[in-house]
């Protein structure tokens, strides 16, 4: 028989097979040996007291013979001469999905790419990072597998009514992720395994009837009587379709700015800005589980992680994509912009433990930060603008070639200008300076408090060992794209599907594949109801 079975298990216990299943049979009052096999459905970390526990759901199978998860394929069809086809702009989680979602119901996908295919796309990053010079189209936000591909691969989402995880989650493990993502609490694949997984989606749908084209920037969208019924590329291609899919990401300006000068209703949605903090990843360890490296090591625990919020002067200040054994990269789309995130491979075995620290961001910060009334505040390019500002700011006070400004954590809170900085992933480098000349001071300030009331929090975390980089600024789209809640349609052109993070729908990769596949079905259903 089979049965479901709710325990918790010490570390070194868990990495032992034979050790867990005499501890289940000793839960469930079963004989020795009685257990052929199981399947974890749940699995979590509980390290809230000194002994820590892992919190396991498991599928057991006892006095039968065992069977392996059997992870049902998705069907998809053959689209090679399907009568209908949709364009789908950007190959990042939300246009993956959606193509994928499109081929199952029958329809062709044409996937444009502005940068290059993941290869192509690691080789560029490793310039930016030991020469400081960008691709514009080829970077950590641009190319196949959109920002996520490498940018860490976290999987977690709360988003339960955008659309099922367990089918999202179920689609990477059919394309090459590790079955563990079904069951961990907070699932991760890792920068390094990603690129795979992302190349084989994209193979699978070519192999299907789909079409994937590189290095096809989207600049100009042809409209009649409020429909597209044509997108051209910079190199002067042309695409139609019966539909449009909207995946660009958060990151794509010079969409925003042609959507706006096409009269195609847009608008400005507050975000969050500030820092990426990194400690040591022992530090945290120490701080989380209350013991020594060595201790942490001997119960075989994974690196720590972490999650902070703190209300500073009415304004929420809170951690962004915590990377434990992770590296901040710099994460910039173009020239004079400098732009920090994390990321963390597999083994997240990295020395250090980085944080985005962010401030939320609304229309009369920015308007405020201008110090122009000539400036609109209904303008919907405001908080898109605002941000550029203070990423030009950064670039330039680090000194050029993507050199980040930088201060050790208690110096930024104390206003004191760091006479050294400790060792940091970040590969371009760091440059020592005064945050309070290049921040804004709504967001300086309230950093400053967050970092001390953090120290209370976790103590040991605001420490001089940390150092804190600037600036974190894309944590999600200063721009929404209002689309119909029905229909997902644009709410004015009616073959437009704005989609996922950058449409402001959206702000992870589970989240945004999630809004691709949602936006896929609801044009199948479009386009089988007009034939």
């Amino acid at each position: 028989m089979q049965k479901k079975i709710s325990l918790r298990i010490l570390p070194t216990d868990f990495s032992a097979d034979e050790m867990l299943k005499k501890a289940v049979e000793e839960q469930a009052g079963l004989k020795a040996g009685s257990i052929t096999g199981y399947h974890i459905l749940k699995k979590s970390l509980d390290a809230r007291s000194r002994q820590i526990w892992i919190n396991l759901t498991l599928n057991v199978f006892i006095d039968e013979p065992f069977q392996q998860r059997a992870v049902k394929p998705t069907a998809f069809k053959d689209v090679t001469h399907a009568s209908g086809s949709v364009v789908v702009i950007g190959a990042g989680p939300a246009g993956l999905f959606a193509s994928l979602k499109l081929i199952e119901k029958g329809i062709k996908p044409v996937i444009l790419e502005r940068g290059k295919d993941v290869k192509a796309r690691r080789r560029d990053l490793a310039i930016l990072n030991k020469a400081g010079e960008i691709n514009p189209e080829s970077n950590y936000c641009f190319g196949e597998g959109g920002a996520g591909t490498y940018s860490d691969g976290k999987l977690y989402t709360r988003s339960n009514k955008r659309g099922s995880i367990d089918d999202a989650l179920n689609i990477f493990v059919q394309f090459g992720a590790g079955e563990n993502i079904l069951y961990e609490a907070h699932p991760h694949i890792g920068t390094n395994k990603l690129p795979n997984i992302i190349t084989a989606m994209r193979q699978h749908i070519i192999n299907c009837g789909g079409e994937v084209h590189f290095e096809q920037k989207v600049t100009d969208i042809i409209l009649e009587h409020n429909r597209v019924t044509s997108v051209k590329t910079a190199d002067g291609n042309s695409f139609s379709a019966d539909a449009y899919i909207l995946a660009t990401g958060h990151s794509a300006r010079d969409i925003f700015r042609l959507l706006h000068a096409k009269n195609i209703l847009i608008e400005s949605k507050p975000f969050a800005l500030g820092v990426r903090i990194e400690h040591p990843q022992e530090l945290i360890n120490r701080i989380q589980y209350h013991c020594t490296a060595e201790e942490a090591e001997r119960q075989l625990l994974p690196p720590a992680s972490y999650g902070l919020v703190q209300q500073v002067n009415e304004r929420g200040v809170f951690s962004f994509c915590m990377c434990p054994g992770g590296v901040i990269a710099a994460a910039s789309t173009d020239h004079a912009e400098l732009v920090v995130n994390g990321w963390s491979p597999s083994k997240r075995n990295n020395p250090f433990a980085n944080s985005g620290m962010v401030v939320q961001v609304d229309q009369q910060d920015a308007y405020h930060y201008f110090k122009n009334k000539e400036i609109d505040i209904k303008d919907p390019l405001l908080l898109m603008n605002f941000q550029q500002a203070v990423e030009r700011k950064c670039y330039a006070s680090g000194g050029g070639r993507f050199v980040a400004p930088a201060q050790r954590m208690a110096d930024f809170s104390y206003n004191k200008v760091s006479s050294t900085l400790p060792k940091c992933s970040y590969i371009p480098g760091v440059n020592s300076v005064n945050m309070q000349e290049v921040l804004p001071g709504f967001v300086f300030q309230r950093l400053q408090n967050a970092f001390r009331g953090f120290g209370k929090k976790m103590k040991g975390y605001f420490t001089n060992e940390a150092i804190v980089l600037a600036t974190e600024s894309r944590t999600s789209s200063p721009v929404r794209i209002p689309r119909d809640k029905e229909t997902l349609q644009h709410i004015q052109v009616a073959n437009l599907y704005p989609c996922a993070e950058g449409a402001g729908y959206a702000g992870g990769i589970i989240s945004a594949a999630m809004d691709g596949q949602n936006v896929a079905v609801a044009i199948a259903e479009k386009l089988s109801d007009t034939r």
